[in-house]
């Protein structure tokens, strides 16, 4: 086969895939000038507002949870910052009994008296522990039910319209 007669077998086969594939052409070019119907087109408009819809109802809906939880935790720090005070004011009081407590027992001028001295002062820091412990058993119990009504609030508000 020369090289001529090559060319002329090559350029046939290609006029013919050419001439077979003409309908697939002629239909592409015929889907681009297709018109999409108005019904369709406001189809697509009327889905795409209610998706973005969707989206910004969603948003605003995790923006309620974060601001929940943003509160819930901003209160708790408050709180255990207001523990933790009050745990620093009980040691500095205790510290500063117990020094006291000494300075009682250093007057004392018999046994008896310095063992009265330390029953008295043994007495007094009991009462003061049973009433520590009673304050912070109230305490808790406002703090848990205060947690738990915030906590139900939180989550009514971000979950009062379905997402």
């Amino acid at each position: 086969m020369t090289n001529e007669t090559y060319s002329e077998t090559h350029q046939a086969a290609f006029d013919n895939v050419k001439q077979a594939f003409a309908p697939v052409g002629d239909a592409f070019k015929n889907f681009q000038n297709l018109e999409v119907p108005e019904a369709t087109r406001d189809f697509v408009k009327r889905a795409a507002g209610t998706a973005k819809e969707k989206a910004a109802d969603f948003q605003a809906g995790s923006e309620k949870v974060t601001s929940a939880i943003e509160e819930a935790v901003s209160h708790s720090v408050s709180e255990a910052a207001k523990i933790s005070r009050n745990i620093q004011q009980a040691i500095y009081a205790d510290t500063q009994a117990f020094f006291s407590g000494i300075d009682k027992l250093a007057s004392a001028k018999s046994l008896n008296e310095a063992v009265q001295i330390q029953s008295d002062l043994v007495r007094s820091h009991g009462e003061v522990l049973v009433s520590r412990a009673k304050s912070t058993t109230e305490y808790l119990g406002k703090l848990v039910a205060d947690s738990a009504k915030s906590a139900q609030d939180n989550l009514s508000k971000s979950f009062s319209k379905p997402l």
